[in-house]
């Protein structure tokens, strides 16, 4: 298993693949890894109107097709492209060569289609190891070639690395990175990464994991489903689900080699812009068939995606733990699902079948790219559990976690002087009440309760004040943009939510806005589903309020 790094990207999928960091993401984002390695594929026009009706905003192609970068103009959808391993050499070795393929295959398309990133090579430690010290010179080189064009801040460089990188993945505190790269690769890349501003890109599959130790890694740990967790018997930290652990293991690595952090994302950056690690990963779901039934990876790409979108959230905001004692920030972590299509022509008869799709665009199984769906909450604490404080780590501790929930987020009016949740007036009660309320607040993922071990889930209600019963309201971003804004609008009038009230005509029609009528329709898809906080993400255009909005003549 693995744990949080600086600056990462991961990719998902039945494999998960690099994910990306945005500046002035507050949470994650979800894309997919776009293979063309079949010969039943629909064309790109049509495969970009698929993307555009899941919502999907982000993919990541293996090469350079130019009728894919075309058919992505104008979409808004943020496209990473690669230079090949074969090329690699070539651009190690000759700038004139790096500066030719940038212009020729970035700057020509760009910005009208919305390239974000380069990815050079790809698992070059395990697919080409005779180039493995030409791949940061190749990277430098590369980005020298935007740079030289003004790209450089709108579009990084970064490198997927395989997960068997690691020579050791648990427990988390102890990742690090192969004896033959750590120093002689792995550290000039994390110094190039930090230098640049972009992401640490990073290809895991939580599903081979499993497959290789069932024993001790089971289906619920690895698909974000309840289960009661696993402890780093270092750090004391109890881990929910295998992807958290992977992604320390792989910070911690970093850590191993470059004390400082790194921003590890071609889209995010830490949402409050400090020099935070990022995470990029691609992810393999894993669903051939034969060996994993669809239901699992089902699970575990809902699960994915609302962690990622929710649970990022809720950690790029909490400072306790691994995160502090690594001394990385939390940045957000972005991944990619590998892969949008099941691929006929792929060499490795296994990963045939890792598709979210058919060549016919019909479903493998159902993803929700919105908020991740069906029971799968951000992170797997049943939807009945609670934070409590844990009296033995002491006062001074219990104090440190009270200021920070209630210094983020948290509302702790309940329990001061004279309301009605300050008796008992003890350490344990009062922060017990902050720390629930901070968790409950962000979807009830695992690490919210974490407050750096004095937080503990707990399965039964507490008696003390509840908070998770007050009232709150989903209201529109409109800093998000109209475009993403209709899109969750639609999704949320598609799903349950009544819109009819913002119907030309209808009580809430006016102001006929974007952002008013999306608050009014995000709001009544939030109270519908309990107030669940995931059920106001809508991939980051939603926010969770506690005083009653009024648009218009309309109160919500």
């Amino acid at each position: 298993m693995a744990a949080p790094a600086p600056l990462l990207v991961v990719l998902l999928g039945l494999t998960l693949l690099p994910l990306l960091f945005f500046p002035g993401a507050e949470a994650g984002e979800v894309g997919v890894c776009w293979g063309t390695v079949a010969d039943n594929l629909p064309s790109p026009a049509a495969v970009v109107q698929l993307l555009k009706r899941q919502s999907i905003t982000m993919v990541r192609i293996y090469d350079t097709d130019r009728g894919v970068i075309r058919a992505l103009a104008n979409t808004g959808i943020k496209l990473m492209v690669s230079l090949p391993n074969e090329q690699l050499a070539s651009a190690a070795s000759s700038p004139p060569f790096a500066r030719q393929w940038v212009q020729d295959n970035v700057a020509a398309f760009y910005p009208t289609t919305r390239i974000n990133g380069v990815a050079v090579g790809n698992e070059v430690f395990d697919m080409a190891k005779g180039l493995t010290q030409q791949l940061v010179p190749a990277m430098r080189n590369v980005q020298a070639a935007l740079a030289g064009l003004g790209l450089d801040g709108a579009i990084k460089v970064s490198t997927p690395v395989a997960f068997t990188a690691l020579k050791k993945s648990w427990p988390p505190s102890e990742g690090a990175f192969q004896d033959d790269i750590a120093q002689s690769v792995m550290r000039p890349m994390v110094a190039f990464l930090r230098q640049t501003g972009s992401p640490f890109m990073i290809n895991v599959y939580p599903f081979r994991a499993y497959l290789d130790d069932p024993q001790h890694i089971s289906v619920a740990y690895w698909t974000f489903q309840p289960n009661d967790g696993v402890v780093d018997p270092d750090t004391g930290r109890r881990y929910y689900n295998l992807y958290d652990a992977q992604m320390d293991a792989v910070r911690y690595a970093i850590r191993s080699v470059s004390p400082g952090s790194v921003r590890a994302s071609v889209t995010t950056q830490d949402a409050g812009g400090n020099d935070d690690d990022i995470l990029l990963t691609s992810s393999e779901i894993g669903c051939s068939d034969w060996k994993i039934p669809k239901k699992h990876c089902k699970n575990f790409a809902n699960g994915l995606i609302a962690h990622t979108l929710g649970a990022s959230s809720a950690r790029a905001k909490h400072t306790s733990g691994l995160l502090d004692s690594v001394g990385a920030g939390a940045g957000a972590t972005s991944a990619y699902i590998f892969a949008l299509f099941n691929e006929d022509k792929k060499s490795d008869d296994s990963e045939r079948n890792f598709g979210l799709f058919y060549p016919d665009m019909q479903p493998v199984y159902d993803v929700d790219f919105v908020h991740g769906s069906g029971p799968v909450t951000p992170a797997p604490a049943p939807a009945s559990s609670w934070c409590v404080a844990n009296a033995g780590v002491g006062d001074a501790r219990l104090q440190a976690a009270l200021d920070y929930a209630c210094g983020h987020g948290a509302d702790c009016g309940a329990i001061q002087p004279g309301a009605r949740c300050f008796s008992p007036d003890t350490k344990v009660a009062h922060a017990t009440y902050a720390m629930n309320d901070y968790y409950q607040r962000h979807g009830r993922a695992s690490q919210a309760c974490d407050f750096n071990g004095a937080g503990s889930i707990v399965y039964q209600q507490p008696s003390i004040c509840d908070p998770s019963q007050a009232a709150s309201w989903c209201v529109a971003r409109a800093e998000v943009g109209d475009a993403r804004l209709q899109a969750a609008l639609d999704w949320a009038c598609g799903h349950g939510a009544d819109c009819s009230a913002i119907q030309r005509g209808g009580r809430c029609f006016d102001p006929d806005t974007k952002v008013s009528h999306a608050s009014y329709a995000f709001n009544d898809y939030y109270q519908r589903n309990g107030r669940a906080s995931q059920a106001c993400n809508f991939n980051g255009a939603g926010s969770i309020v506690y005083q009653a909005p009024k648009i218009g003549n309309c109160q919500l």
